[in-house]
This record gives structure tokens, C-alpha cells and sequence, in this order.
């Protein structure tokens, strides 16, 4: 049977989702858990992406194969089980059976990032912020991250030396909002590269404190070179916040 679990994760401790050697990751932390309880040698977890060192998420998935048929009622006990051998940051949100096909990763349509910008010293929400003292034309960032849409090729944004095939990405929404006291980038795509959206949210701020037009943004993404961009933002302040599924597919049928 395979089982997906939802979760959220507080990434500071952490370098990364994906296991590494020698340093703590979540999922080896989520894998050494779950193959405790369950009285298991070693239980692999695949997650539905790869967050960076020191990278958020509150809404993540990930699944993991078990002999056993499980009722509502036992996902339900397993969920508070694997809660109280977790440490404090990482949450279980619950468990559930899914297709025998069924991938966290591979099936996952969308995924959706938030960067968090402070425009004032805040004492409570300071370790999940990036506190930015310049003043920010808004307008110019969302006019320069409306063409992200425009484009498939974000070589230009991505970590250089990286285990992908390619750089194309779907990119559906890029947005900046007022929140508040702070600025919230919204960004939503089929897929993102490592790095990827740091690297963009630095090249915005460049737009918004005025060392770049949009243009000139425009031009960074047709170059394909890393190097053109701006300098990726710090961790800290961003954060996973949804994963969508057809989850008419990856159900089992009633």
C-alpha cells in the first residue's frame, strides 16, 4: 500500500529537505520516525520537491510504501504517533492512502512559493523575514514579475551546477502584494530550480529600489546566465505554501 502524508516543516535546523551527508534533513528525520513506530529497518520517504538549506514549508507531501492495509481510524493514530516522536518543528497533518502509483513528486501540478519582505522592524516574525530598509516601487516589481509568465527558460535564476535536464519552468503567477507591514512574492509554477526563487525575489528588489527597469529584468532572463542576475536573498524568509494535486487520480476509488 502506499501512503501519502501531509506536513509542515519549520526549515531552520535544517539543510534541506533531501537527505545529506553528516547534516540534518527532514526527511532523514521524517524516514528515522516513521521507521521507528512502525518497527521498520528503514522506511524511504519521497518527498514532492526539494526546498534548500534553510527553506520553509507549510504545506509539503511526500509518500512512503507499507505492507499493511490501513483504516481511516489507523491513519488517524499513526498521524498522533509520529507527532509525538517528531521533534517540535515538524508537523504531521495526516496520512492517507493514494494509488499504488501514486508519486508525491511526479504527480504534483503546481507548487507555490511566498518570499516574505519586512518594511518594519517586527520583534515576533523577525527569524521568518528578510528585513529590507530601502524603499520599494511595488509597482515596477509587479510590472517586471508579470513577465516571468512570458518565458520557459529561467537558466538565468537557477544554481549553475545542478542535476536537472533543463531549466524550463511553467511559471502561472508572480506577484507582489501589500500585507501589512511587510511585502509578500507570490510565485507559482509547475516546477522551480534550485535557487530559483531567491535569486528572483533579488532581482525584483533590484527592479523595485530602482537599479533596474523592466526591461533591463527582461533582458536577465533572455541572456540565460546566472551571473546577470541579482544576489539570492537569505533562506530565512521563504516558504513552500502549497502543493496541488488531480487528486481524482491519485485516490483509490471508493
Amino acid at each position: 500500500m502506499r501512503y501519502f502524508i501531509h506536513l509542515a516543516y519549520n526549515g531552520t535546523a535544517y539543510f534541506g529537505w533531501q537527505i545529506q551527508p553528516d547534516r540534518p534533513s527532514v526527511q532523514e528525520t521524517l524516514e528515522k520516525c516513521l521507521s521507528l513506530l512502525l518497527h521498520s529497518e528503514r522506511i524511504p520517504v519521497t518527498g514532492c520537491g526539494r526546498t534548500d538549506t534553510g527553506v520553509h514549508a507549510s504545506c509539503f507531501y511526500a509518500h512512503f510504501d507499507h505492507p499493511e492495509s490501513w483504516d481511516l481510524e489507523r491513519c488517524r493514530q499513526l498521524t498522533d504517533q509520529l507527532n509525538s516522536f517528531l521533534p517540535a518543528d515538524i508537523v504531521i497533518y495526516s496520512i492517507f492512502a493514494v494509488n499504488d502509483d501514486a508519486h508525491a513528486r511526479f504527480d504534483a501540478q503546481e507548487r507555490t512559493y511566498q518570499y516574505h519582505v519586512a518594511t518594519r522592524k517586527n520583534a515576533f516574525t523577525y527569524p521568518f523575514r528578510l528585513r529590507y530598509h530601502q524603499s520599494l516601487d511595488v509597482e515596477r516589481m509587479n510590472e517586471a514579475a508579470a513577465l516571468l509568465c512570458q518565458h520557459e527558460d529561467f537558466t538565468s535564476f537557477s544554481k549553475v551546477h545542478t542535476q536537472v535536464n533543463n531549466f524550463i519552468c511553467h511559471v502561472m503567477r508572480a506577484q507582489w502584494e501589500v500585507c501589512d507591514e511587510e511585502l509578500v512574492f507570490t510565485i507559482t509554477a509547475n516546477r522551480f530550480l534550485r535557487n530559483m526563487v531567491r535569486a528572483i525575489v533579488g532581482t525584483l528588489l533590484d527592479v523595485g529600489r530602482g537599479r533596474l527597469t523592466s526591461d533591463d529584468f527582461n533582458q536577465i532572463i533572455l541572456k540565460k546566465n546566472r551571473c546577470q542576475a541579482g544576489t539570492s536573498v537569505p533562506a530565512c524568509a521563504l516558504f513552500l505554501t502549497d502543493v496541488r494535486y488531480m487528486w481524482a487520480d491519485i485516490l483509490p476509488k471508493q
